[in-house]
Formats: structure tokens, sequence, C-alpha cells
């Protein structure tokens, strides 16, 4: 009997500190990583898979170690309260020790992901690990400041910062780990899932509107107001789709696959209007993996030859 309470006791533990990561938000991250490494492969024809699996594991480590971060400070500055999605601190599942403890280990993984990528990439370039370093210190310094340090979520400059990362710096940093060299190539391709990441995080303060004002943060909806926030969320919601229909008509009928999505996105549209914001954000984060999963599949399928800004040497 008192094993099996040990057993509860150990599990209910391991519960708390994995679900502290929000592993639901990880797709936001990882679908970056996977386009940058799809690019590498068209471009370059380079491929590993050891490569991309330790590329993985180091996004999500630092995607981690900055939403643990982000529960830290939010819990620190009053954000949080009893109605917030994060019920880590709220709720004393763990202590504000055992976060800082769980992000320093995160940064560690990361970092010595960073190094095992290095060891693996192809280049033999003098500059590379350099370049590589500068990519991946870029996002474990965006992770922090995010609610750490400068606290750029709290003055408003949050969503450039996320467009930066998700836009940015994961698909490059893929990238390069594949090939040893850089192509800013892949920041046009990450577009699309960066606006649909950006509608996510754009909803959530939406949602979290009143509460942050008590707080007394600046956030991009309260400087906008509801009508403006509003048009902002459809412009985030819709402008991937507009490009996949574009890409589909100049390029490969491929770029169809992601509109199989369209009508969920004008159901969850439809909520935000009517100021039914409680499940917008989870379900913007949803339409986010079904969108990105379709992209990547059309991305994949798409001959050379047919995809948009893709300039071999070859001359295809």
């Amino acid at each position: 009997m008192d094993i099996r309470i040990k057993l509860d006791n150990l599990l209910k533990k391991f519960s708390n500190y994995f679900y502290s990561f929000r592993p639901w938000s990880f797709s936001s991250s990882l679908t970056p990583c996977i386009l940058g490494t799809i690019i590498a492969v068209k471009i370059s024809g380079q491929f590993s898979y050891l490569i991309l699996l330790v590329t993985c594991i180091t996004v999500i480590a630092l995607h981690g170690a900055g939403n643990l971060v982000n529960t830290y400070f939010d819990f620190l500055k009053g954000v949080d309260s009893f109605k917030s999605d994060d019920r880590t601190l709220v709720d004393k599942k763990l202590t504000p020790a055992q976060v800082i403890s769980l992000g320093m280990y995160s940064y560690i993984v990361a970092c010595i992901g960073l190094l095992i990528i290095i060891y693996l990439s192809p280049s033999k370039s003098t500059y590379h690990p350099v370049h590589l370093a500068i990519v991946f210190f870029w996002g474990l310094t965006g992770s922090f400041i995010y609610t750490g340090g400068f606290g750029l979520k709290y003055i408003a400059l949050g969503d450039l910062l996320v467009l930066s990362i998700f836009a940015n710096m994961v698909p490059i940093f893929a990238y390069m780990g594949q090939t040893g060299t850089t192509d800013l190539i892949t920041l046009k391709y990450a577009i699309p899932l960066a606006l649909n990441t950006e509608a996510i995080l754009h909803s959530n303060n939406t949602r979290d509107m009143e509460n942050d004002k008590r707080a007394g943060l600046i956030t991009i909806p309260i400087l906008l107001g509801p009508t403006f926030s509003y048009i902002l969320y459809a412009f985030l919601l819709f402008a991937p789709f507009i490009m996949f229909i574009l890409f589909s008509l100049h390029y490969s009928a491929w770029f169809l696959l992601p509109l199989i999505t369209l009508p969920r996105a004008f159901k969850i549209e439809r909520n935000f209007r009517s100021k039914k914001l409680d499940n917008v954000p989870s379900a913007t984060a949803k339409l986010n993996i079904y969108l990105a999963l379709f992209y990547l599949a059309s991305l994949i399928m798409t001959p050379n030859s047919k995809l948009p800004f893709l300039i071999t040497q070859n001359g295809l």
C-alpha cells in the first residue's frame, strides 16, 4: 500500500514538472524547425536524422525554458490569477525555486544541444560555429527577456520578439545545422507559420486584456482596443491562407492543402468577433498544428522547380 502511495506521489510530481513546460505549445517551435530542415534538403540535398533530432530537442529545451521564465515572472508581477491558463505557481504545484531550477536545467540542455549540433554539422568553415552560436543565443536571450530582464511582454514588445524567434531564429538555426551554411530564404517560408503563431499570442493577450490592465501591463490589445485588436487578429489568422492561395495560383496546387483548415479558421474568427474569447487561444493553437502539418506536406510534395522563392545553383 505504501509503495502504491509513493508511486502515485512520484507520478503526480513528474506530471507537475512535465506540464510546467507547457508541452502543448511546442508545436509552434517544432514546425519552424522542421520547415528549416525541409528547405535545407530542398536546396542542398543534405539531411541528417540525428541533427534533426538534436535540433528539435535543443529548440524544445529553449522553448520550455522560456515558458518557465514566463511562469515565474508572471506570477512574481501578479499577472497570473485563478483564471490563468498556467496553473503551475497559482495552484502551488511547484515552488518558485523549483521553476527557476527547472528553467536553468532546460537552458543547460539547450547549450549541450548546441555543442552537439556544431560537432555534427557538415560545415568545415571557421565561422560556422560562431554563426550558429549567435543564432542560438539570439533565441536563448529572447526566451528570457520576453518576461525576464527587460520584460518585453509587459511593454507591448513581446509580439515582435515572438515573431523574430519563430519566423527567424528557429528555421535559420535548423537550416544551418543541416547544411553548415546560411540562407535567408528560410525567413520567407516561415512567414505563414509565424503569423499564425502570433495569432495565438494576440488572442491570448486580448482575452486577458482586463486582467493585464489591472496588473499594470501594456500589451498590443490594450493599446489597440477591442475593434482594432479584432482587425489585427483577423489579419494574422487569414493572411497565411491568402499566401497559400497565391502560391497555388503561381507555383503549385499542392499549396491548396492548408486550405483544408479554413472552415475551422472561420469558426474561430466568429468566436473572436462575438467576444467569446475563452477558448479562442487554445482553438487557434490547434489550428496552428493542422495548418503547419498541411503546409509542411505541401512543401515536401512540391518539386523544387515549382517552389516559391527557391533559386538553386542549377537555375531552378
